[in-house]
């Protein structure tokens, strides 16, 4: 009788595993083929956290997205950061920031879960410095940039996103206390080190 039973278990556990897996692979299939179309949104976002150093920093970086069609979407996008770095005196960062963006699919791969992408942006920031023992320090900034990066669908709705590079960047500052700088980057030669610092996230699309 026990053995009977084992035997019932066994397969009735084989039996639930191998649905289960069947269930992964087949939401892994549904990514291939994933296509963008007029009226899809999504969500994208990362999160970055350096604790255990001289400088703890976290970060959060959430954009909404909205398709126009199948290679072309708008959106807007916030930004904030809080840095603290353990000095004599110590100093506080905090920096939030909001724009919009357009982004243009110019790539697919791998059955299309590959999409690349070139994104343009315009934001507005400010950085609120707080030294121990001294007067605060606030900069309003205005940023302008075009960034290279791809998605890869992992499920038909999720895809890791990888922002790779940098081809330009605009940064206007105008502080609370001093004169206003302006800075441009322009790189381009960014696909000699593409991974040098790329940045990673999540996009969920509904």
């Amino acid at each position: 009788m026990k053995t009977k039973f084992f035997i019932i278990l066994s397969m009735l556990t084989f039996s639930f595993a191998n649905a289960q897996q069947e269930e992964v692979d087949s939401e892994m299939n549904s990514a291939k083929g994933a296509t963008f179309q007029n009226g899809d949104m999504f969500l994208e976002g990362s999160i970055k956290i350096s604790t255990g150093g001289e400088t703890d920093y976290y970060g959060f970086s959430p954009k909404f997205g909205y398709l126009l069609n199948d290679k072309f979407a708008v959106g807007a996008k916030l930004n904030y950061s809080s840095e603290k770095e353990e000095a004599v005196p110590e100093i506080k960062t905090n920096i939030f920031g909001i724009g919009a963006f357009a982004r243009y699919y110019f790539l697919e791969l791998d059955k299309k879960r590959f999409k690349a992408f070139a994104e343009a942006g315009l934001g507005f920031g400010q950085n609120k410095t707080k030294i121990q023992g001294i007067e605060d320090d606030t900069d309003n900034s205005i940023t302008a940039d075009i960034t290279v990066g791809l998605n890869y669908f992992v499920t038909k709705n999720i895809a890791v996103t990888f922002t790779l590079a940098n081809v330009l960047a605009y940064n206007s500052v105008s502080p609370e206390n001093g004169a206003s700088s302006d800075t441009f980057n322009l790189n381009i030669n960014l696909f000699e080190n593409i991974f040098d610092q790329p940045q990673f996230g999540l996009l969920y699309r509904f």
